[in-house]
């Protein structure tokens, strides 16, 4: 954001504004204009209104605002006919490569074409709980700069700092979410379940865009996509316990988070009351402490792993299914492999923005490991490792691949297709 004077411009024909609106025409308002100013404050009143009536520490509804605007101003290429049919064929053309090379049934029950804003609908809810916990703690410890002798005083005044940081953190996160969305292309591209279980969704127009990079066809490369979506599919598809074990990871280490207070402090000092403008500057980064909790190391080093495990297995599989059949499948995986380690600058943002990376460390060792179990026990006893938490290797085993595969449990007997059976009979439907 940007701020000359005690002006805000338009960047991009958008208000570049924190909180996503400005006057009809899109005009921000100028301070000493008092008509232009009594109709900003009446919306920043509406706001605070709004975000006191959510019942949450985040305005998730201006996030939602935020991240259309920038999008729209951006630029969202809609989803086209041919797109969907040639990722709907993809999709199925995927899971059938998969079959042989995997013990988990299917786990696609529709076959979807995004466009951006569309992902960001469709991932929202997942969205809020990861962060959630974060704007809990950031938005109470705005709250708790108010001396409690001076609450009784302040009467609604207090509560609209809590509005505040809701708004504030709800509009840094739409426009996370926005970058996000022009980066990710597919649901289960960075190894979290963000879309609803069953349904499998590329996003064209950012497939299109990372292809530009690529020296590969447009079909090659939207078929190595399905492959993966297809594989993420199946994994949390018939993994009862997976989704929401990541999950509650995220949310545990979220939720003791520490802020720094002297940090929130100097941010709030930004915020002059004769000049809504100096809000334009507050930015919400950087607010956390810098050394984590012991428990927090735990939840990290848990998550981590898992995310590696999650990666490392659907890089196997694919890799298994694509060799012999797509010309660049070891470029490709390699491409891919690179992508997921670094993260991309919008996953960089948002990690910034609730205190937590989401990359897949050591994911070479995993994916070792999983092709290590796919030669000592067979597609079958490989996969029936994920029939249980206790059951996955740990740091330590990533250092031995060979030593796990070949140890004592006896994991052959799981049957995966009575644990959790196919979602629907007839294959995959095109929504």
């Amino acid at each position: 954001m940007s701020q000359v004077g005690s002006t805000w411009r338009t960047v991009g024909g958008v208000p570049d504004t924190p909180f996503g609106f400005a006057l009809p025409g899109g005009e921000s308002p100028d301070p000493s204009d008092p008509q232009q100013m009594q109709q900003f404050l009446a919306g920043l009143q509406q706001l605070l209104a709004s975000s006191q009536a959510g019942g949450g520490p985040v305005n998730w509804d201006l996030a939602r605002q935020v991240a259309t605007t920038s999008l729209n101003a951006e630029g969202d290429p809609s989803v086209s006919a041919a797109d969907k049919t040639d990722i709907g064929e993809a999709l199925r053309l995927a899971d059938l490569w998969l079959e042989p090379t995997t013990a988990l049934p299917s786990g696609i029950v529709a076959t979807s074409a995004w466009n951006r804003n569309e992902w960001i609908f469709h991932t929202i809810d997942v969205w809020r709980k990861l962060a959630d916990p974060v704007a809990e703690r950031m938005v109470g410890a705005m709250g708790d700069l108010i001396p409690p002798e001076a609450r009784a005083q302040l009467g609604p005044m207090s509560s609209m700092i809590t509005a505040l940081g809701g708004a504030l953190f709800g509009g840094q996160l739409g426009q996370a979410l926005a970058k996000l969305a022009t980066e990710v292309l597919s649901t289960g591209d960075i190894s979290l379940p963000l879309g609803r279980a069953g349904t499998a969704a590329l996003i064209p127009s950012n497939i299109a865009g990372y292809g530009e990079g690529l020296d590969v066809s447009p079909d090659e490369l939207r078929l190595f996509v399905a492959l993966r979506e297809a594989a993420h599919q199946r994994l949390f598809g018939h993994v009862p316990w997976l989704r929401g074990s990541i999950l509650n990871t995220v949310e545990t280490y979220a939720r003791e988070i520490r802020i720094d207070r002297d940090a929130i402090e100097d941010a709030m000092r930004q915020i002059d009351p004769q000049d809504p403008a100096s809000m334009q500057g507050l930015q919400l980064e950087g607010v956390f402490a810098q050394e984590d909790t012991e428990s927090q190391r735990a939840s990290l080093r848990r998550l981590e792993t898992a995310l590696a495990l999650v990666e490392g297995w659907v890089c196997h599989v694919v890799e298994t299914a694509a060799e012999g059949r797509l010309p660049n499948a070891v470029r490709l995986a390699e491409a891919f492999r690179r992508r997921r380690a670094a993260g991309g600058p919008a996953e960089s943002t948002f990690a910034a923005l609730v205190g937590l990376e989401l990359r897949p460390r050591r994911l070479r060792e995993a994916a070792a490991l999983w092709a290590a179990l796919t030669e000592h026990r067979g597609v079958d006893g490989r996969d029936a490792v994920w029939g249980h938490p206790d059951l996955l290797p740990s740091d330590e085993d990533f250092a031995d691949p060979a030593a796990f595969a070949q140890s004592q449990l006896d994991l052959g007997s799981i049957d995966f297709g009575s644990i959790d059976e196919p979602p629907t009979e007839g294959g995959p439907q095109e929504s």
